[in-house]
């Protein structure tokens, strides 16, 4: 591990060094690459830096151990010894972690497509307050949302809906919310006040460019429209809705947010791509069974992940046991406790497997 932190060191100073000479920024293509080696080494060159620093202090106390006769001064560099031992063993954990091998994904911007299961309006009430949640949660973090598609109920629910969140890191983070989603509450329709349970999926695809996937024009049938549902003015009224039909996958895809039939067009096939590079990314995740199993968040899209309950106020995420009874923080966007859980555990169970092999 340290001959690999080594050569990292070096690497990031070798960057820098490049990065300072007179001609760095004469090519931005080049300049820009650098610097982003520059900033995925930088996290790791602090840590080992701090590591190194504490390695040392360690080192030195125990010479003013042997040396020093002066009670007092003893004690300063016990005291000193002990910090430093802790804080190495929490270096080298948060070492091992960084060194983990990274989601080359991890960096994408995303597609969200959330689509009422079972449980009819309830369902699709349900699916609505997902969407809010994460938009509120989005809003929190700064980054930008846009509309590809919605198909809405005439009570305020949506029988699905897909987003693009742009944001750094964003599929790093949102990853996790892929899965079923379950609420446990009485419908407001309910007279008898039985509770009643809905579901809704979420599927988190990562944004994929066109070098990620190749669509050949000839599998593609694409049709223009008009948009339904509740629209503007011009949407409802010009043949600016777009859907397309991938025939070698059977994804039918649609998008009818934007009044222009272009921008909808360049949508739906942002759409179509995140739609067959997660079939992939789900291919591989299959081939992988076992060490899919070990990993939180990468699982099953059929797996029912959570549930809501309302009654009770609480909120289960069932792959790591994490109960939490602040359900109306959590659906106005507060989800930040739970995606820091399931990334701790995703972590502790990479790392049990390193230390296995």
């Amino acid at each position: 591990m340290f001959d690999r932190l080594e050569g990292m060191l070096l690497k990031y100073e070798e960057l820098q060094a490049e990065l300072s000479s007179p001609d760095a920024a004469s090519d931005t293509n080049r300049f820009r690459r650098l610097m982003k080696e520059s900033s995925d080494l930088l996290p790791l060159v602090d840590k080992y830096t701090a590591y190194k620093a504490a390695k040392n202090n360690i080192e030195e106390s125990l010479m003013l151990l042997e040396d020093e006769s002066d009670e007092e001064m003893r004690e300063l560099a016990k005291e000193e010894l002990a910090n430093s031992k802790e804080e190495l063993v929490e270096l080298e954990r948060d070492l091992k972690i960084l060194l983990l091998p990274k989601d080359p994904s991890d960096d994408k911007d995303i597609i969200v497509e959330i689509r009422a299961g079972a449980g009819g309006d309830e369902a699709a009430l349900f699916a609505a307050e997902l969407y809010r949640m994460y938009i509120h949660y989005v809003m929190s973090k700064g980054w930008k949302t846009e509309l590809v598609n919605i198909d809405e109920t005439g009570i305020g629910g949506m029988k699905e809906v897909q987003f693009m969140v742009k944001g750094q890191g964003a599929y790093s983070v949102m990853k996790y919310e892929s899965g079923v989603h379950r609420v446990q509450r009485v419908p407001e329709t309910e007279s008898g006040g039985r509770i009643h349970t809905s579901t809704a999926s979420v599927a988190v695809m990562p944004e994929a460019e066109e070098v990620d996937v190749q669509i050949d024009e000839k599998d593609i049938r694409i049709d223009v429209m008009r948009a339904s549902g509740n629209g503007g003015q011009c949407v409802n009224t010009t043949d600016s809705a777009v859907r397309l039909t991938h025939f070698p996958s059977g994804i039918v895809v649609y998008s009818q947010t934007e009044k222009s039939q272009l921008q909808n067009r360049d949508k739906a096939f942002a759409l179509l791509r995140a739609k067959l590079y997660d079939l992939e990314l789900q291919k591989a995740h299959d081939a992988e069974a076992e060490l899919r199993r070990s990993q939180v968040g990468t699982g099953d899209r059929s797996e029912k992940i959570r549930t809501y309950n309302f009654p009770q106020g609480r909120v289960t995420d069932h792959r790591i046991g994490l109960t939490l009874y602040k359900l109306d923080k959590i659906m106005n966007g507060d989800i930040q406790e739970i995606i820091d859980a399931c990334i701790a555990a995703d972590q502790a169970a990479k790392l049990a497997k390193m230390n296995d092999n």
